[in-house]
């Protein structure tokens, strides 16, 4: 029987490599997260001392892979306005919801599980829009410019409705009709629970028209559907790194100055001569506008920091933004230990194989 290859560890049977603990103090050393600014809704912070893989990473779980909660299920008993029920199910599931999704369990995937409290969050929604008859009245929406009744509504029932304004006749349905029923003792944990903003437009109904339902939320990651993605937006760039490799002066430093429409460049005096410097090289969106006249190439070096990364995170508001970088970080730990694992696994593996490999040679 033939011989199997060995299998090379780094560190232990390769004396030429080094140990990948080194690499990790290395990292601990090296990378950096400087927060520039922190609002309710949006958070910006410098990622240092990494490669793209794993800024893109990071990006990729926050868009996709961080959990939140969101309407997953509509039971519509009673839908007559003119949405169509797939479509007011999509809607109501893209409406973002003020709730902490690590309070919550994943719903079970199997065919046997039921809700709980633990579990799912039970919104209804009961609507009806009715005629009011004492709204005001507004007549001119069918008066011409001269004055006159417009032929259109002569001898026409159209005429009753432009007679009164359309709010009489319009009921709009917003988020903050969505009524939250409690589940066992969801009331006692979170009080309340509502939609992040009140004012999202659900749909429009006529005298008459009524949607009556029940929506059951549940937990999901953005890869499977977008209503379970907590950003609204999550992108990099690389930190610009902008050089003057020769002195700009005088009238060159002004002309400087006044092209750079994002404020990179200021002028300093040094020496009793103004002078061009970089003032934030953080503002530079590499438009080139300072290099695109002759010769101005030669003075002015554009770069970018390849281990640099500027983030920009906004929250859609289930989590507050230092939150959910948190949140991503510990996804992608969590990834790195299940590969560990599965690398760990690989190795006791293949050296159960070689022994059993070598008691069969040996009988």
């Amino acid at each position: 029987m033939a011989k199997s290859s060995k299998v090379i560890r780094v560190g232990q049977d390769a004396p030429h490599q080094v140990s990948t603990r080194f690499f990790v103090e290395q990292a601990k050393r090296q990378v950096k997260v400087k927060i520039q600014s922190l609002t309710d809704d949006e958070i910006v912070f410098d990622l240092i001392g990494v490669d793209a893989a794993i800024a893109n990473a990071l990006r990729r779980i926050l868009l996709a892979e961080v959990p939140t909660m969101a309407i997953e299920h509509v039971y519509i008993w009673n839908n007559s306005s003119i949405i169509q029920d797939e479509v007011l199910a999509h809607r109501l599931g893209l409406v973002p919801l003020n709730v902490d999704p690590r309070e919550f369990q994943a719903f079970p995937d199997n065919e046997e599980a039921e809700a709980t409290d633990e579990n799912t969050i039970v919104f209804k929604l009961d609507v009806t829009c009715k005629f009011d008859p004492d709204h005001p009245k507004d007549p001119t929406k069918a008066i011409n410019a001269s004055g006159t009744l417009h032929a259109a509504y002569k001898s026409s029932c159209m005429f009753l409705l432009t007679f009164y304004s359309a709010s009489g006749f319009t009921f709009t349905v917003y988020s903050r009709d969505l009524e939250w029923v409690p589940q066992g003792n969801q009331e006692e944990r979170f009080g309340s629970i509502r939609p992040v903003h009140e004012d999202i437009l659900i749909a429009k109904l006529r005298p008459g028209q009524s949607i009556a339902l029940e929506a059951h939320c549940r937990k999901g990651v953005g890869k499977d559907h977008a209503k379970f993605s907590p950003v609204a937006t999550a992108s990099y760039r690389l930190m610009p790194k902008v050089e003057l490799t020769e002195k700009v002066e005088g009238a060159d430093a002004k002309y400087l100055v006044e092209e750079c429409q994002m404020g990179l460049f200021d002028i300093e005096d040094i020496g009793g001569v103004p002078t061009a410097v970089v003032k934030d090289q953080r503002a530079c969106t590499m438009c080139r506008n300072c290099i695109r006249e002759p010769g101005w190439n030669e003075k002015i070096r554009l770069g970018r920091q390849s281990d640099h990364f500027i983030f920009s995170v906004e929250s859609v508001g289930m989590l507050k933004p230092e939150e959910l970088l948190l949140e991503a970080l510990n996804v992608l730990a969590e990834k790195c230990n299940i590969a560990l694992e599965s690398f760990t696994h690989t190795d006791e593996d293949e050296d159960m194989a070689e022994e059993e490999e070598e008691e069969e040679q040996e009988e």
